[in-house]
């Protein structure tokens, strides 16, 4: 399948001209035959090339339900009578990127447990691309499934609840830019017979200069970097549908203080296959252009453009805080102690619950971002450490098992 995607890699250069990094992620993860992500209902996991927090355990959406229901109060006015919205009020839990549903699975789960008035009132709607994704969702569900109101490869135009991803902006297509004496260039995919090459050439658009110009980022000659066009606008179209409500955003990445620092010179951009990273090494041959079509390719998420891209559409910032503190403040503590259970499942629980935390891994290279419309600067039990972390700084090699 891959070489399939090769061919319709070079063959779209041969139509179009070199493609920028983006137009050559959408087709090496996106293309609904070929694409790495949707020709398959789940890619992570142990049999996958990449760990996510959800597969470490359903511990983890368990702990996400405690948020979403403190904000599914929130928005239904059980907590401030002024935001009452009728007798029979309805929440929109959208998740995007939302796989085969697992995670929204375990967020169901413990949901309907520790708060059936949300649950009651909730509207599942789940946005993924992959159709064969998509088809496993009902059996992934299971009783949940009659919770489902949406299903399909687009945000609802109206959502009055949360939105939330994990995971998702450093999937989607990227592009690549290097600084040079004369100025900045943009890297594009070529093709040299059936080898793909990069190239440097002058920008496609003005929008990545302006991007930089935006951050007040001067690139020294020889810095390369990704700029993410597609995932600001993905943030601005879903603070765009949030009529009112709460936006959630878990992933790996750094200010642009510290992602346009020294410390970034090569880029971020990197392939997982079979939980083993590789990322640019000067002299060799990019690692995306080995394989397209069998590999994840993903980049650091620049925090903060994503927040003045929510700013911009009028969305509050109520914290960026890392998984760490986050599940901290949701009372992850309480769950370590748990008793419950044969004295194999609490070693297993235990151990899940500290792979969730583990400075280095998961609980730091991780942070979530909370925005808000509507909702003023409502405390939340997910924001409340927040202000013990600094902003993201640079982090050493991760497990490798697990995206950084």
């Amino acid at each position: 399948m891959s070489n399939e995607c090769r061919r319709r890699i070079v063959e779209a250069i041969h139509q179009r001209g070199p493609l920028t990094l983006a137009q050559f992620m959408e087709i090496a993860l996106y293309d609904p035959e070929v694409g790495y992500y949707v020709r398959a209902a789940r890619r992570s996991g142990r049999a996958g090339d990449f760990y996510t927090s959800v597969d470490v355990s359903p511990l983890f959406g368990e702990l996400l339900a405690e948020q979403i229901a403190e904000m599914g109060r929130l928005v239904l006015g059980e907590i401030d009578p002024d935001l009452q919205v009728g007798a029979s009020p309805a929440f929109d839990l959208v998740e995007a990127g939302a796989g085969n549903g697992r995670l929204s699975r375990d967020v169901l789960d413990a949901l309907e447990r520790v708060s059936p008035d949300v649950y009651d009132a909730l509207r599942l709607h789940l946005v993924e691309r992959s159709t064969a994704a998509r088809d496993a969702q009902r059996e992934t569900l299971g009783r949940h499934v009659k919770k489902v109101s949406t299903s399909g490869s687009d945000l609802p135009a109206h959502v009055t609840g949360v939105v939330f991803a994990n995971e998702l902006l450093d999937a989607l297509p990227t592009r690549a830019v290097v600084a040079r004496d004369e100025g900045l260039r943009e890297v594009v995919i070529d093709a040299q017979g059936n080898d793909l090459v990069e190239r440097e050439v002058p920008p496609s658009t003005p929008a990545l200069a302006e991007y930089l110009a935006r951050l007040d980022v001067r690139l020294p000659p020889g810095f390369r970097t990704e700029i993410n066009l597609e995932a600001v606008d993905w943030v601005r179209t879903a603070a765009r549908a949030l009529e009112r409500g709460f936006l959630l955003l878990i992933d790996y990445g750094h200010d642009a203080a510290t992602l346009y620092s020294a410390s970034h010179a090569g880029g971020t951009l990197a392939v997982y296959t079979g939980h083993v990273v590789e990322g640019r090494d000067a002299g060799r041959p990019a690692p995306w252009l080995r394989d397209p079509g069998s590999s994840d390719i993903t980049a650091h998420v620049d925090f903060t453009s994503i927040r003045q891209a929510a700013r911009s559409e009028g969305l509050e910032c109520l914290c960026v805080v890392d998984q760490m503190h986050f599940l901290l403040g949701l009372g992850i503590e309480g769950r370590l102690s748990a008793t419950s259970g044969s004295e194999r499942d609490q070693i297993v629980r235990r151990l899940a619950l500290k792979t969730l935390l583990v400075p280095g891994g998961l609980g730091t290279t991780h942070h979530v971002m909370i925005f808000s419309r509507v909702m003023g600067r409502t405390p939340l039990r997910g924001c409340a450490l927040a202000r013990n972390v600094q902003s993201p700084g640079p982090t050493g090699p991760a497990i490798p098992a697990f995206k950084e």
